[in-house]
């Protein structure tokens, strides 16, 4: 056991007794612990993971995706294109909403109209998804057709992000859906209470389209403490956390009451640089002047990160290093592209030939609770720059803050996290690296732009064919990895820590989805 676990272990030593005690689940209601708190309630607004998560328990799509996100019928039973342009989509009859409204073709066409209207002031809007759609129109009650502005292969993946409200919330903003009002979908559960850092409360749909839901009502307590979410499970207070520490798994195996799963991920924890101003806020050379506009500068960087070290020593072996933006086995992974190695010296070396041989001064921006062990990552990965002439600071902050000031361009050296949306490589090459827009790059916060990799990403978008299509991706991938747009550093490992009376199989997108939790038999 190591020093971080032994307080936790002393000082949950009681709940290890009690806990076993408290752990079986009431066969009617269901509570689970997040790492993370939602931060908006309306589906549309923001694209965030603890966001996205909990919309999927409330929402549908047109299509949705499964646990190691394969595009599945969902609003719509079945599709066709009619040309390279035009799609037809069949609605799925006798659905309902959670007010008891039916649901039909009106209502995909209002809820698609609505994303500019949610958009207004997000941090990183769900327009990169619908920037394909040229028009949408109503065919009869349960059909729909979908205008292209060009091909676009890749529009269920895009649609599989954009939930289906009902056709009168159209208008309606952000703003009075936090309020709890009007947040009505047609998922498994619908929604009861938000109460924003501490708990969402959700109650079974029992006219779910689907196979109604094992539970009655659901609550989703927000534990951003990683020991307080492991002494709720320990204790019986939950049935179920999110993100296991990785300093406790260990602690949490040895109990027999909770089975811990884990799961491959596809989100990357990458460091985005100041790449737009000649001048940043927290980066300066001995003339005043950006470093991290340097090619060399940012390689330098990549280079001065031990990413095998992080894995093992701050992740406890649960992630796997990182060259590029999407795992190995994903439609876009380029094997043309190598890790880069740790290698002190030759990050000095670039440091020197690109004109700081004595280094710079750079503030590295964080959140502490956002991601497991971001704060430890950050201080390790700010020695290491420090070790190479980077003579760096940090600053971490608590991710209701971070991102927000993040996406204000506050800041000049960042770290975050993002996963593959939409289950493939343009669902994070496009919202990291494409040129900001009003429609792409909402989450490029370094303000990297390069013509050559909009232009692959782009007609990637428009080819029909698998194989073109995905060696267009990989050459944005490899564009944008050989400019540094951004630099990938490992990918995370999913976790959850489960009572024995209930069962999770767990998602490669990280989601905790209360209607794929089962009882035990």
């Amino acid at each position: 056991m190591n020093n971080r676990s032994l307080p936790l272990a002393l000082a949950l030593g009681s709940a290890l007794v009690t806990g076993i005690l408290a752990h079986a689940a009431s066969a009617e209601d269901l509570t689970i612990g997040l790492a993370a708190a939602p931060t908006s309630v309306d589906p549309q607004f923001y694209v965030l993971g603890p966001n996205s998560a909990m919309a999927r328990n409330i929402f549908d799509g047109l299509v949705n995706q499964d646990d190691r996100q394969q595009i599945q019928p969902a609003l719509a039973e079945s599709w066709e294109m009619v040309d390279d342009t035009t799609w037809l989509f069949h609605l799925r009859d006798g659905v309902t909403f959670h007010d008891g409204s039916d649901f039909d073709a009106a209502d995909v066409v209002a809820s698609i109209n609505r994303v500019p209207l949610a958009a207004e002031n997000s941090p990183s809007s769900f327009m990169t998804y619908i920037q394909d759609v040229a028009s949408i129109e109503v065919v009869d009650p349960l059909t729909v057709r979908i205008t292209t502005h060009a091909p676009a292969p890749l529009l269920l993946n895009s649609l599989s992000r954009i939930a289906i409200l009902p056709a009168e919330l159209e208008e309606t903003p952000t703003e009075v859906l936090n309020q709890g009002e009007s947040v009505i979908g047609t998922g498994p559960f619908r929604f009861v209470s938000w109460s924003p850092n501490d708990n969402v409360v959700l109650a079974r749909n029992d006219d779910y389209w689907g196979e109604p839901a094992e539970w009655d009502q659901v609550t989703f307590r927000v534990f951003t403490n990683p020991s307080a979410r492991v002494a709720a499970i320990l204790s019986g207070d939950v049935d179920l956390i999110e993100s296991v520490p990785t300093a406790d798994n260990a602690l949490l195996l040895e109990d027999d009451a909770i089975e811990v799963v884990t799961t491959s991920s596809n989100r990357v924890m990458y460091l985005h640089m100041d790449q737009d101003r000649a001048t940043s806020p927290f980066a300066a050379g001995p003339d005043g002047d950006n470093p991290l506009v340097d090619d060399a500068v940012r390689r330098a960087v990549s280079l001065a990160i031990n990413r095998e070290g992080l894995v093992e020593r701050i992740m406890d072996g649960q992630g796997v290093v990182a060259g590029q933006l999407v795992p190995e086995g994903y439609f876009g992974w380029s094997p043309d592209i190598a890790v880069d190695p740790y290698d002190p010296e030759a990050a000095r070396a670039l440091l020197a030939e690109a004109g700081y041989p004595d280094g710079f001064t750079l503030t590295f921006h964080a959140s502490n609770d956002r991601y497991p062990n971001d704060e430890q990552i950050a201080q390790a990965i700010g020695q290491m720059l420090t070790r190479v002439g980077i003579e760096t600071d940090i600053v971490t902050l608590p991710a209701s803050v971070y991102f927000s000031r993040a996406s204000a361009l506050e800041f000049s050296f960042i770290m975050g996290g993002a996963a593959a949306e939409t289950g493939e490589a343009s669902g994070v090459l496009g919202p990291l690296l494409e040129t900001f827009s009003e429609n792409g790059g909402r989450g490029n916060r370094g303000r990297y732009s390069n013509p050559d990799f909009d232009a692959a990403l782009t007609a990637a978008r428009e080819t029909l064919d698998d194989n073109a299509r995905e060696a267009l991706l990989q050459e944005a991938m490899e564009i944008g990895m050989a400019d540094l747009g951004a630099i990938p550093v490992f990918f995370l490992a999913h976790s959850w820590a489960v009572d024995d009376g209930i069962e999770y199989g767990g998602r490669t997108d990280g989601y905790t989805l209360a209607y794929d939790v089962h009882p035990t038999e």
